[in-house]
């Protein structure tokens, strides 16, 4: 038997042209949904879309540009009907320590990775809102807790858990959850890259003994978005073999 727990709803997922995000439109589409793939890189977002099939369309979105989110949110609803499910990834990071850290630095990584996320949240969870019912999963980050050289990404995912905890409780008695997710170490373009001996340091820090894969994410993801986890909001949950215990 085929498992559709998502047949006849609508998903957005950001930043899903590659990575964690492809990992997670593909799941949902996989069990049934209609994926938007939105990611500023559209040709990478189309990819996407046509492997997750299933009438998957793609969007160039920049989360960080609050008229752009207004505007495409819009649209989709207009388009689709409603939105029941949505997955903010999207994120970059530009690492420096403390003493190096420019403005620029700072500034475009709350953009992207904090004030995005509360872009989408309050265009999509105000639709949700009205429908009275809505799945929203934000994509924090095991550096939350803090991590050296990453002040600014660290205050953004900080202020994902935040935000998600708060809007948890603003929207439950419309039947919208919201929950954050705190990836550890997951193989990505960007993790393959570092050099060995850092990768490995890192893997010396998982219990589980191995990096964790994009599906891993994905499979959390999925739980999350589904009716079996409508009592669950307001949680931050880790994903990472044991990476912060």
């Amino acid at each position: 038997m085929i498992y559709t727990p998502f047949e006849n709803k609508n998903a957005i997922v950001t930043g899903a042209s590659r990575g964690i995000g492809r990992g997670i439109a593909l799941k949902l589409a996989g069990r049934g949904a209609r994926v938007v793939v939105a990611d500023v890189n559209l040709e990478a977002a189309q990819e996407t879309a046509e492997l997750c099939g299933n009438g998957a369309i793609a969007v160039s979105l920049n989360v960080a540009k609050p008229d752009a989110v207004r505007s495409t949110v819009a649209d989709l609803i207009a388009e689709l009907g409603r939105i029941d499910i949505l997955v903010n990834n999207a994120g970059i990071n530009r690492d420096a320590m403390l003493h190096k850290m420019s403005d620029e630095q700072w500034d475009s990584v709350l953009a992207v990775d904090l004030s995005g996320v509360f872009y989408m949240c309050r265009e999509v969870g105000t639709h949700m809102r009205t429908n009275e019912y809505g799945r929203i999963v934000n994509v924090a980050s095991a550096s939350w807790m803090g991590n050296i050289g990453q002040t600014n990404y660290a205050a953004a995912k900080g202020g994902v858990v935040s935000l998600t905890r708060s809007i948890s409780k603003e929207l439950a008695f419309k039947n919208v959850t919201a929950n954050a997710i705190c990836p550890g170490f997951i193989l990505t373009e960007m993790t393959r890259a570092i050099p060995e001996k850092i990768f490995n340091d890192q893997l010396a820090k998982i219990p589980l003994g191995r990096p964790g894969e994009p599906e891993d994410v994905a499979n959390l993801v999925a739980f999350l978005a589904s009716d079996d986890a409508s009592y669950l909001t307001g949680e931050v949950i880790n994903i990472g073999g044991g990476y912060k215990l």
